[in-house]
């Protein structure tokens, strides 16, 4: 039996405030009811706004931070019902984790040979002989010259530091690497380059990839499925393919006519009001406070899950009709 790589079910994630009464502080829902499941070699785009719990998704996923409640499974075991010796085995080998700076995530005390060695000595990987070639193995997989593995963080530019990062992340042979905003801090030029090492190194190694990023038109075409997040919950999982005009979740919609299009311009779909608070969420549905769908029956309950086939899940109870093209939504908000 083919296990996912790692299966999220109703996890939660709830962080105390420092706002409040003395003896009762405020919550902060950072995850509401996440379930999610990666299967070996595919890709998963995760987008939202700010604040939507991309990060925190990313971050249960690698086994940084427990859930509240809920759990994670990976090769079939609950990840946090493991003694810690043994999860954090599970985790290190089996998961790689790229971050959104790499200036730092990297120590800037280690060379280049130290920093990508350190993973390989921790979990006993190999003979101790055998490791100075697993470096310059992976130096090579992503694209640096050997003579940079004496070099200190600070002596190499953003795309290099990076480079770093994706072989630390690689050092073990993951079977999934989540990348969480992995080309925000860098200059233009230098992102495509990631990217497309992540997509070589993915098809090449086999590699599962969790892709979180504000740059949504990136994620669509990087990803086979799309996860679309808002105020902590899944809002939305669609095949890559459809997520740009056959989305039903309205925020989703709206999400996507807020990127720039050369060959098909058109007026971004306007959401009125702030993004609620992630401590005093709204009633019912989140999106209701934004969405110009939204009814009575929106404050009362959280819809369920409804399948628009072929993988399609959304949760929304006024759903986009089948077809509804982004144009028509535009002159239907307006």
């Amino acid at each position: 039996m083919t296990y996912p790589v790692v299966e999220l079910r109703d996890a939660h994630v709830v962080h105390r405030a420092r706002s409040g009464g003395l003896f009762a502080r405020d919550r902060v829902y950072a995850l509401t009811g996440a379930d999610l499941s990666v299967s070996p070699g595919e890709t998963v785009g995760v987008v939202g706004e700010s604040g939507c719990g991309k990060s925190t998704l990313a971050k249960v996923l690698v086994g940084v931070q427990r859930p509240t409640s809920g759990t994670v499974v990976m090769g079939g075991h609950d990840l946090w019902t493991m003694k810690p010796g043994e999860r954090r085995a599970v985790v290190g080998e089996g998961i790689g984790m790229i971050f959104q700076d790499p200036s730092t995530a990297l120590n800037r005390r280690l060379t280049v040979r130290q920093i990508l060695r350190d993973p390989l000595d921790v979990h006993h990987r190999g003979a101790p002989a055998a490791r100075s070639g697993r470096v310059r193995e992976l130096m090579s997989l992503v694209g640096l010259p050997g003579a940079l593995a004496g070099a200190l963080p600070g002596q190499l530019s953003g795309g290099q530091r990076q480079r770093v990062a994706i072989a630390r992340a690689l050092a073990l042979e993951p079977a999934l690497v989540v990348a969480d905003e992995p080309t925000s801090a860098l200059d233009v030029s230098v992102r495509a380059q990631i990217l497309n090492l992540l997509l070589d190194l993915k098809d090449r190694l086999g590699l599962a990839l969790v892709f979180v990023s504000h740059d949504i038109q990136t994620v669509r075409r990087m990803s086979d499925r799309v996860i679309t997040m808002y105020l902590g919950r899944i809002v939305e999982e669609s095949p890559s393919e459809d997520v740009l005009d056959r989305a039903r979740h309205p925020y989703t919609r709206a999400l996507f006519s807020a990127t720039p299009g050369l060959l098909d311009p058109i007026d971004p779909i306007p959401l009125v009001g702030p993004v609620p608070s992630a401590t005093h969420p709204p009633s019912g549905c989140p999106f209701r406070t934004r969405c110009w769908k939204a009814d009575a029956v929106c404050a009362q309950a959280m819809p369920e899950f409804e399948a628009g086939g072929d993988g399609h899940r959304f949760r929304c109870h006024h759903p986009v009709r089948e077809g509804q093209s982004t144009h028509e939504l535009v002159q239907e908000v307006s």
